[in-house]
């Protein structure tokens, strides 16, 4: 039985993102608020709502069974915002990031683009050997609504771009770390399969 969590900052309505990881695939998905019972668990899903530095703070009492876990194997996903906590700072908070992968995350350029970025963006697969995307075509599209990008000299962990004014970072992956941009929840069809490699890959590793 594969047994999903998804940390809730208390920020915001989770029930499409619970309800698209059962449907595809989760025999049981929890909405966890604390970390101490995470060993029982197959993977992690840190979601796409709320601000950085409110995130992190709810996030900080389990900072280092965050990063035993990272070690560990435990698959991670983060979307729009928990991917961004990822990285060491943000340019929406004062706190550090969580560390887990070198870089910072940068707001959009209001001079060039409308922020916030909400709509559909395509991706621009650069590494086949993605495992999120696994099965998904260049070129599909996916639901954003976010204003900040990740800047990170790790080009190696880049999967996909797209582009909103510049090209960005928008799936990333290293290790057991997997991060989007946009929100597979929102995103239909295409969402749904990355979602379900995410499952896929928290199989294998248990």
């Amino acid at each position: 039985m594969t047994r999903l969590a998804i940390f809730d900052y208390g920020a915001g309505n989770l029930f499409s993102l619970e309800s698209s990881i059962r449907k595809n695939g989760a025999k049981q998905v929890s909405i966890i608020r604390d970390m101490d019972t995470l060993d029982e668990f197959d993977g992690l899903v840190l979601p796409g709502v709320g601000n950085f530095d409110p995130a992190i703070m709810s996030l900080e009492p389990f900072r280092r069974t965050l990063e035993k876990e990272s070690v560990g194997g435990m698959p991670i996903l983060g979307i729009c915002l928990g991917m961004e906590m990822f990285l060491e700072k943000s340019e929406e908070g004062k706190l550090d990031g969580l560390k887990l992968l070198e870089g910072y995350v940068q707001l959009l350029d209001k001079k060039q683009v409308k922020v916030p970025h909400i709509g559909w963006n395509n991706l621009n697969i650069t590494n086949k050997s993605s495992k999120l995307l696994s099965g998904v075509h260049d070129g599909s599209w996916v639901y954003f609504v976010h204003s900040y990008r990740i800047v990170s000299q790790e080009k190696e962990m880049t999967m996909a771009t797209t582009e909103y004014g510049i090209e960005f970072p928008v799936v990333i992956e290293k290790g057991n770390l997997y991060g989007t941009q946009f929100h597979p929840e929102k995103s239909g069809a295409i969402g749904e399969k990355i979602i379900k490699n995410f499952i896929g890959e928290c199989i294998k590793s248990r």
